[in-house]
């Protein structure tokens, strides 16, 4: 494939970090089995907090070798994560350190693979990339999957910082629209209990960690109680 349009397939993934995670390493994983040479399909793996949460696979097979190595604990898939740098399988058919791996590649045609890791924010990405053939994928003599593992490394680190930007522009936009509400059931209780603002904020808090509910809900409440006896009372009035 062209370089430019090597460029444009690599903008297209790192454009992709708002559209979710889940499709940006589809994304990856075919990149990976596209553009890699003797690389029959790829696996994109995200691991946070030590647990997996993000599969990619190109084919049903290599995603059922994932989730078997996920479940056996052992296997290039958790070593590389132990390791923190890329691992190799030359040859399935000659290898002795993952005899449940190996069993299960070789039932699936799988020859080789090659596993890189990226470190993410409390987390990393493990690409893994297959051949059909044996000795044809290693770490050293695949610069283009080193390439898109630092691509796919960059898309879910902008990723989580977006996600982050979101949430506090949620949580500023909450606040903002929560302040007038909070100040003023702290007003109505300071005028019923004749207590100072924090003692007022302090027994709002105290009715929403009681009742499980945001601190905006108690105080819209106690607005809409207030309300309700002031109505109550000038309808008295009138009478």
């Amino acid at each position: 494939m062209p370089i430019e349009q090597l460029g444009h397939e690599a903008a297209e993934l790192l454009s992709l970090t708002n559209g979710g995670e889940a499709r940006s390493l589809n994304k990856l994983a075919e990149l990976a089995a596209w553009q890699v040479p003797s690389c029959s399909g790829a696996n994109a793996v995200v691991w946070r907090d030590g647990e997996v949460v993000s599969i990619a696979s190109t084919h049903p097979d290599l995603a059922e070798l994932a989730e078997l190595q996920l479940k056996a604990g052992t296997g290039p898939l958790a070593e590389v994560i132990e390791r923190g740098a890329a691992v190799s399988c030359p040859d399935t058919l000659d290898e002795s350190r993952w005899p449940e791996f190996t069993e299960a590649a070789l039932s699936r045609g799988v020859r080789c693979s090659v596993h890189l890791v990226r470190e993410l924010p409390r987390g990393a990405l493990v690409l893994s990339l297959f051949g059909v053939r044996p000795g044809v994928l290693d770490a050293e003599s695949a610069p283009m999957a080193d390439m898109l593992a630092a691509f796919g490394g960059a898309m879910l680190t902008n990723a989580t910082a977006y996600n982050q930007a979101q949430r506090t522009a949620s949580q500023l936009k909450d606040a903002v629209v929560a302040r007038p509400v909070v100040d003023q059931a702290k007003g109505i209780l300071m005028h019923a209990l004749g207590c100072d603002a924090d003692e007022a904020l302090k027994r709002l808090r105290q009715e929403s960690q009681r009742r499980h509910v945001k601190v905006t809900e108690v105080a819209s409440e106690v607005v809409a109680a207030y309300g309700g006896e002031e109505r109550r009372g000038a309808g008295n009035q009138g009478e």
